[in-house]
């Protein structure tokens, strides 16, 4: 399980990207596991993305708004609403 980024840990920015990127993947009928692995990264880090907490890299985000076929604006858009 990856560990909780203590800076931003529970940051609200980061809670709603990650339920952002929830709501797409799961509009999509997509597995948290698929999309991990399409991404090449670890399902419990995608787990804590999603929960909000990891501060995760921009190439993660582009990687993840790709396998999602989203613009990362449009991820973002989601999370400011």
């Amino acid at each position: 399980m990856p560990r909780k980024t203590t800076k931003y840990a529970d940051a609200p920015e980061l809670e709603r990207l990650g339920m952002a990127i929830r709501r797409a993947r799961k509009d999509r009928g997509i597995a948290q596991e698929k999309l991990a692995l399409d991404c090449e990264i670890e399902r419990s880090y995608l787990g804590g993305i999603e929960r909000g907490e990891v501060n995760f890299t921009y190439m993660k985000l582009v990687r993840i708004a790709k396998e999602l076929d989203l613009p990362v604006a449009e991820l973002v858009t989601w999370a400011n609403t």
